[in-house]
């Protein structure tokens, strides 16, 4: 009785695009009222936060039965209760938390427009969406990558009609396997991370500059290397590994999705969890502002406070946050 009423209230909240849109809305008006010194700005965010973590509850599923991820079925669980409770503590007087929530809706905004923007024709000339163009980018950088390295699969189109599905032939019995890039898979989620963090703190744009340096090169090698092993893991079946308890773990029936859910869904996403914490201290070495951001994420999940700067040795900036 309880799962159908939650089944049937998370049926009537918008659909995903549209919430996230709504909620980058909501974060950046939530900061400018602070911005402004407005007594309106400090509920606003909090509430603002709470829908947050309702968005990441209907996010679960889709993580869980359709992208088939543990790692971000997890996450997005534990971003439910440490959103209502970063809500909570913001609209306690955590003023620093207006950081995080600058840099929310910043990420939002960089990513958003990459899912949703269309194609557009100006003057008869049409110009692609944003999504196909990246998205294609990424495929003819792995498949040069792959040409390096000796392999050499066809290209086709993709489901969505772009030029970015790899076509293998594996083994006497020419099984053919499709490993297809999407924009999960070019990596702009963890730029729009990191581009929404740098843009929320307070620094001299010069160090900011340095900070997007380090960061989104890196994260762009990383991907097309991670895109390129999973391709050709994929293609070649060379980890195949544990079928039948991949294949329950996943709920798969297709046994040459094996070598696919352990090089992506297990490997390549943990991995992504500790390149993202390396490329973070990078990033804070260029950018000591943003470790007031870390410190508040630190203390939602653990209710303690950090000295960041401290246990990593990272140089101290002077911030304008007030806690």
């Amino acid at each position: 009785m309880i799962a159908a009423i939650g089944q049937s209230a998370l049926s009537m909240l918008p659909d995903t695009f549209t919430f996230a849109w709504v909620v980058a809305v909501l974060f950046a008006i939530g900061a400018l009222l602070d911005r402004r010194g407005h007594s309106l700005g400090r509920p606003f965010a909090a509430g603002t936060w709470v829908l947050f973590g309702i968005f990441w509850l209907t996010m679960v599923p889709y993580f869980a039965l359709e992208h088939q991820s543990y790692v971000e079925s997890i996450l997005s669980l534990v971003a439910v209760p440490a959103c209502t409770y970063a809500g909570y503590l913001l609209h306690r007087g955590r003023g620093s938390l207006f950081v995080l929530t600058r840099a929310v809706a910043a990420m939002l905004f960089i990513y958003l427009p990459f899912e949703t923007v269309p194609a557009v024709t100006v003057g008869g000339i049409t110009l692609p969406e944003p999504k196909r163009v990246f998205i294609e980018i990424v495929a003819a950088q792995t498949a040069a990558a792959m040409d390096l390295l000796g392999y050499a699969p066809t290209m086709v189109e993709s489901s969505e009609g772009f030029l970015a599905t790899f076509r293998w032939v594996y083994g006497p019995e020419e099984q053919i396997i499709l490993v297809s890039v999407v924009l999960a898979c070019t990596g702009i989620g963890s730029m729009a991370i990191f581009g929404g963090l740098i843009a929320a703190v307070d620094a001299p744009i010069s160090r900011k500059l340095r900070g997007l340096a380090v960061s989104i090169p890196l994260i762009y090698v990383l991907n097309i290397a991670r895109t390129t092993f999973i391709t050709i893991v994929t293609g070649n079946q060379y980890m195949h590994w544990q079928p039948e308890l991949v294949m329950a773990m996943f709920g798969a029936s297709d046994p040459y999705r094996v070598s696919f859910f352990v090089s992506d869904r297990i490997l390549s996403q943990l991995l992504a969890v500790v390149a993202l914490v390396g490329i973070t201290y990078l990033v804070a070495r260029q950018l000591p502002e943003l470790v007031v951001v870390l410190e508040d994420v630190l203390y939602v999940l653990t209710g303690e406070e950090h000295d960041l700067l401290a246990a990593l040795d990272l140089p101290r900036e002077p911030t304008n946050v007030d806690r």
